[in-house]
């Protein structure tokens, strides 16, 4: 018997999905372990929901399959159903039912054993912040209660695995940190995977990032790892001149790109009047600070910064999702 502790709560495996002639996702394989916050990412149309409906059992896939806690979603459906929550980007919701009515039909849908259910209904209720929307048609509520609602009614049958797709799509400000909360506190109790557009916050709060684009995986590591995948550190520079005025921007552009290791040199903002500020992208592995700083003495400049930025999960996500639809976006025509 294998270690149930050690099986991936969810896996995928060559999953792939056709709509007619289009290809909308090509043989997308990962793994997410219990306990753990997976960040599923990619741009519009890349197949993200596609996918999640697929791993769900949803949707049944072209071809592949997918295992929640060792069981085949296709052959297994009601079995692998039981240890997971799905909220769609768009909760599946009965606008016209009481949130507490809601409730109780989800538990008995959901197969909560009777004498379970109040207590699992009351714990859902305080859990999403409920309370004083109970005796509320769902049509009365904001769209951030909705959520809250959707949330619930994936929650109630208490499963191991959450999928969240955009939990927090057209939510305001206020609504997003709400929400964004209840599933930090979520994400230290369950295995969750969040599919979300607000990188700052995958990169915070998962623990692996999965990116997919043009229907294809693209990148599967931690959110530090794909920060500076494909590309060296970045730097900050800011430069004056003893007196006068700023320096010749291009003329210092030029000195410094021929620095051992410097990739790039970009322009950025500087500190006040006289001063210059740039960007250099160094090569993956290189440490060119040591020959920027004697480029700028021996230019007769003055330093006034120089520092390492923070990798930026935007930067490779970027990077990595329009390469491919420039590279490939003719594929499922």
């Amino acid at each position: 018997m294998p270690d149930a502790a050690a099986q991936p709560m969810l896996e995928a495996r060559a999953l792939s999905r056709r709509f007619g002639e289009t290809l909308a996702v090509d043989a997308v394989s990962f793994q997410v372990r219990r306990g753990e916050i997976l960040g599923f990412l990619g741009p519009n149309g890349a197949g993200k929901t596609t996918t999640l409906r697929m791993a769900t059992g949803t949707l049944r896939p072209s071809a592949g399959e997918v295992r929640v806690a060792g069981l085949d979603v296709a052959a297994a459906p009601l079995e692998a159903r039981r240890r997971l929550g799905y909220l769609p980007e768009n909760a599946p919701l009965y606008d016209d039912m009481m949130v507490l009515d809601f409730l109780r039909h989800t538990a008995a849908l959901r197969e909560v054993p009777v004498p379970r259910r109040r207590a699992a209904i009351a714990a859902m209720v305080e859990r999403c912040g409920l309370g004083e929307m109970l005796g509320k048609d769902i049509r009365q509520l904001s769209k951030g209660y909705r959520q809250r609602v959707g949330l619930a009614q994936a929650m109630i049958h208490d499963p191991d695995l959450l999928v969240l797709d955009e939990p927090t799509s057209g939510l305001d400000p206020n609504q997003i940190v709400e929400i964004r909360e209840l599933v930090r506190e979520l994400g230290r109790q369950k295995t969750v995977i969040l599919s979300t557009h607000i990188l700052p916050e995958v990169q915070a709060t998962c623990d692996r990032i999965v990116i997919i684009a043009d229907g294809r995986l693209v990148a599967d590591d931690t959110p530090a790892a794909l920060a500076v995948r494909g590309s060296g550190p970045l730097l900050r520079l800011v430069v004056r001149a003893p007196s006068g005025p700023a320096p010749d921007a291009e003329a210092l552009r030029a000195r410094l790109a021929a620095v051992p290791g410097v990739a790039a040199v970009l322009a950025a903002e500087g500190e006040g009047e006289g001063s210059l500020g740039l960007r250099v992208q160094a090569d993956p592995g290189a440490d060119p600070r040591a020959g920027l700083f004697a480029a700028v003495v021996g230019a007769g400049l003055v330093l006034i910064e120089l520092h390492r930025e923070a990798a930026s999960l935007e930067d490779t996500f970027r990077r990595l999702t329009l390469g491919v639809a420039g590279a490939e976006g003719g594929r499922h025509g």
